[in-house]
């Protein structure tokens, strides 16, 4: 019996469902954990389905919980003054605990310093929009 190669699952492909699933799981735990980034796991996660798997990026795009958003911030770069002011309270929080209690090094601390400002920057500079709007 032959096995059709258009069936077959390359190693790449493979790869990608793989890093696409880690992922997307890491940014739902980071839904529920504030240390954890959401956004940059489910855009990663998005980024990868949009090429291997359809169902599994519409579903992300449409899930209820964080499809509006999601939708909002990957197709026109806008989020709600809510999540923009919510993101912007957790890095606050989360940054000041790395930088005062998880290390004491110096170096370190500004990297910290200078990727929270950044990321801060990042998110100000996003269009705002009612949270009521939803994109479809």
């Amino acid at each position: 019996m032959k096995i059709d190669p258009s069936h077959k699952l390359s190693v790449k492909k493979i790869l990608l469902y793989i890093l696409g699933y880690l992922f997307l799981g890491i940014g739902i735990v980071g839904i529920f954990l504030p240390i954890l980034p959401t956004t940059p796991f489910l855009l990663l996660a998005a980024s990868v389905f949009l090429h291997t798997d359809k169902k599994v990026y519409r579903w992300m795009m449409t899930n209820k919980w964080f499809g509006p958003s999601f939708r909002n911030y990957v197709k026109n770069h806008t989020v709600s003054a809510k999540v923009k002011w919510t993101s912007l309270l957790i890095l606050f929080f989360t940054m000041s605990y790395s930088i005062i209690f998880a290390t004491e090094l110096l170096w370190l601390r500004v990297v910290l310093m200078v990727i929270a400002i950044l990321v801060a920057i990042h998110i100000l500079k996003l269009k705002t929009i009612d949270d009521k709007i939803q994109t479809l």
